[in-house]
Formats: structure tokens, C-alpha cells, sequence
């Protein structure tokens, strides 16, 4: 596996994390696609969502199978409203592809929230910055490593 900016990011934390390559199939049920590749429980399979709250970036991490509310985001995140961030706009941003898109090694810091049913899971998988890596790690050590809340973020 060549490094991604995630994973060099975790390793220089010294963040113990374990990596799972699957091939990347584009389409609308990636992060499904992804768990049943790498033959994980959905639950504990969380995707990385970037969204605009009050025109400011941010952060949410939910599970695979789920759609966050976007003023549950908003109000994690300290506004008043929020919507999907613009694909292009996230690509820039993150220096990920969508798809690919890690909340750990982001080109720019983001404030980011994690759904509060990532503690319901002694570990989580998230995307590790590249199509197809995904990384699995304690959700306390991702959140602690991203300086995140968490909240509940989808209904």
C-alpha cells in the first residue's frame, strides 16, 4: 500500500491502526460497497462528509448507511445551518477525491463531528485517504486525534 496523507498523518501521531484494501467501485453506495468488501458490520463502517455550516467548511464522520441531518451538523459544528459541501470544493479543500475523502491528513484543518454511535463500537473503519484504504481504529482515538465532538448527527 503507498502511504496517503492519512496514514502519515496517524503514523506520525503514533496512532496504532489497522489498514483494509478493497477495490473501489464508484457509484452511490460506496461506503456500503466498502464494508461488504472488506466483510465489516455497516455500523462500524463510518463515511467522512464535508459540508459548509454557515458558509465556514466542516467535518462530519456518520455511518455508511445513514444521512446526517444537516442542522443536527450545523449545531455540532456551532452555526445555525449547513448544507453538502460542492465536490470540486471538497476535492480542493481536503486534497482527497471523493470517495476517498479521510478526516485524518485534510490539506486544511476542518472543525469536524463525529455521529455519537461511532462509541457505541470498541472500533471504528474510516476511510484512509485514497480510493479503496480504508483504516480501523478506536473511535475515542479518532476523535481525540481530530480535536472532534461528537453529536447526533442523523435520524
Amino acid at each position: 500500500m503507498t502511504a496517503t496523507p492519512a496514514t502519515k498523518t496517524l503514523d506520525k501521531a503514533k496512532i496504532i491502526y489497522d489498514v483494509h484494501l478493497y477495490d473501489y467501485e464508484g457509484g452511490h453506495q460506496i461506503g456500503e460497497h466498502a464494508a461488504d468488501a472488506i466483510g465489516a458490520d455497516p455500523a462500524r463502517v463510518f463515511k467522512t462528509l464535508m459540508v459548509e455550516v454557515d458558509g465556514k467548511p466542516g467535518c462530519v464522520v456518520i455511518p455508511v448507511a445513514a444521512s446526517v441531518k444537516m442542522k443536527r451538523a450545523a449545531s455540532a459544528l456551532g452555526g445555525k445551518s449547513a448544507q453538502m459541501m460542492e465536490v470540486p470544493k471538497a476535492e480542493r479543500l481536503t486534497g482527497f477525491r471523493v470517495g476517498g475523502i479521510s478526516p485524518f491528513g485534510q490539506k486544511k484543518r476542518v472543525p469536524t463531528a463525529f455521529d455519537s454511535s461511532a462509541l457505541d463500537h470498541e472500533r471504528i473503519i474510516l476511510n484512509g485517504g485514497q480510493r479503496g484504504v480504508m483504516v480501523e481504529l478506536t473511535p475515542q482515538t479518532a476523535i481525540d486525534q481530530l480535536n472532534a465532538k461528537y453529536a447526533d448527527l442523523i435520524g
